[in-house]
């Protein structure tokens, strides 16, 4: 079968298969759709580059497939976690931060607008607020944020721009 995997219309039969077992398996985990599809994306991509790491010997393709992405899944809810954690913990640490002129009006008025910016960017989905925050707070360009997070520039330039949509449509929603 690794041979046939070689094989365009294979993959792609492979692909229309297994999918959606996939996708299912890894939105059980992540519970974000578009997270569980980039996940899908993932395992698909490493078996076109590299697909001997599926051994038939050892299993079918399907339960190869699936776990996979189960796998993946996990480790990105993982990694979501401990980055999600930490910015809240950055986040916090800012707003509990004390003014140095409690009588000027601008530390406030900045305050309160830092606090709906990051409000709004609390409400975005962890892949896209880490895209957003690295391209924004960072300065990283699209494809310096594709490298970090390990997915392709196509898939960070959609998480900068849907974060930075959902963030303004947060935003005017409260103003």
């Amino acid at each position: 079968m690794t041979n046939d995997l070689r094989d365009p219309k294979s993959f792609r039969r492979a692909y229309e298969e297994h999918s959606s077992s996939m996708l299912a398996a890894a939105t059980r985990v992540l519970r974000d759709p578009a997270a569980a599809e980039d996940v899908v994306q993932d395992v698909f991509m490493h078996l076109w580059l590299k697909p001997d790491t599926f051994d038939a010997s050892r299993g079918s393709l399907s339960s190869y497939l699936t776990m996979m992405a189960r796998s993946r899944a996990v480790d990105r809810w993982r990694t979501r976690s401990v980055r999600e954690s930490a910015v809240d913990r950055s986040a916090r640490d800012r707003l509990s931060e004390p003014t140095i002129s409690e009588d000027a009006a601008e530390p406030v008025i900045r305050r309160d607008s830092s606090r709906q910016v990051l409000g709004a960017l609390d409400q975005l989905p962890g892949d896209q607020r880490e895209a957003v925050l690295l391209a924004f707070g960072k300065g990283l360009t699209a494809r310096e944020i594709a490298r970090a997070a390990g997915v392709p520039l196509g898939t960070a330039k959609s998480r900068v721009r849907l974060g930075l949509q959902k963030a303004r449509a947060e935003l005017a929603s409260v103003a």
